[in-house]
């Protein structure tokens, strides 16, 4: 029998790419009234039917940036207190549990961010992923990954020319998601430090500048440092 690995946020836009990649598990993918973050009783009653070997966390408030602002309710409700539910699911089993954070909890002015640097997030939705963060370090038997990614093609018809970042596509981090699966501790995920337009135009040469005024909105430099992701990786 396929050990089995159930992602939470099954229906999202990276879980889409997890989807396509070939694999030996049994992949889950529920749907959110079968498994709601914010249900602790619905995660363990879900976790204990399907015994999964590992779970992915993916389900989380994203985007709009500014929704985490104007409903911070929901924002707790899905980010921190959702993230410490299905650790506490998985805490019960001993399953092992792989967090999605991002790179935005990292200060954001200095750039080149290595898993050991001083946090500090500059933004609300930083914030709901850094409290969710803070239960999974409770658990030893997991893995956060500082994610630095987004979709592909690039979904704004502009993009900031003096913000730099670590941008990888989905794609590229569902490819190498399973080889980061034994891991433990905290590792960046990213590419090469460039600016957002920068990234942005290699696949779109008609992308527009733009340029972020206000720090309080997205860091000005959140490029992390991959060296440990590459050295495990053995890439780059």
């Amino acid at each position: 029998m396929k050990k089995k690995i159930v992602v939470t946020g099954g229906r999202g836009r990276f879980a889409r790419c997890l989807r396509k990649i070939k694999t030996n598990y049994t992949m889950l993918f529920p749907k959110k009234n079968i498994l709601d973050v914010t249900n602790y009783k619905k995660v363990k009653r879900y976790f204990d039917l399907h015994k999964p070997r590992i779970v992915i966390h993916l389900a989380a408030l994203s985007r709009p940036m500014n929704l985490h602002k104007k409903d911070v309710k929901k924002s707790i409700d899905v980010n921190i207190i959702g993230t410490s539910n299905v650790t506490k699911a998985c805490v019960k089993n001993n399953t092992k549990l792989i967090y999605f954070s991002t790179n935005y909890v990292y200060p954001g002015t200095k750039g080149n961010y290595k898993e050991t640097d001083a946090l500090l997030p500059v933004n609300n939705y930083a914030w709901s992923k850094l409290g969710g963060e803070s239960a999974v370090q409770m658990y030893k038997n997991s893995l956060i990954l500082r994610v630095c990614m987004t979709e592909k093609p690039f979904v704004h018809k502009s993009a900031f020319k003096n913000v730099k970042t670590s941008f990888i596509y989905h794609e590229d981090v569902a490819k190498l998601l399973f080889k980061l699966l034994n891991k433990k501790g905290i590792i960046n995920i990213g590419g090469k430090t460039r600016s957002a337009y920068n990234f942005a135009k290699r696949d779109n040469p008609n992308i527009k500048k733009a340029y972020l005024k206000k720090r309080n909105i997205l860091p000005k430099n959140s490029s992390v440092n991959i060296s440990k992701m590459a050295k495990i990786l053995k890439i780059y």
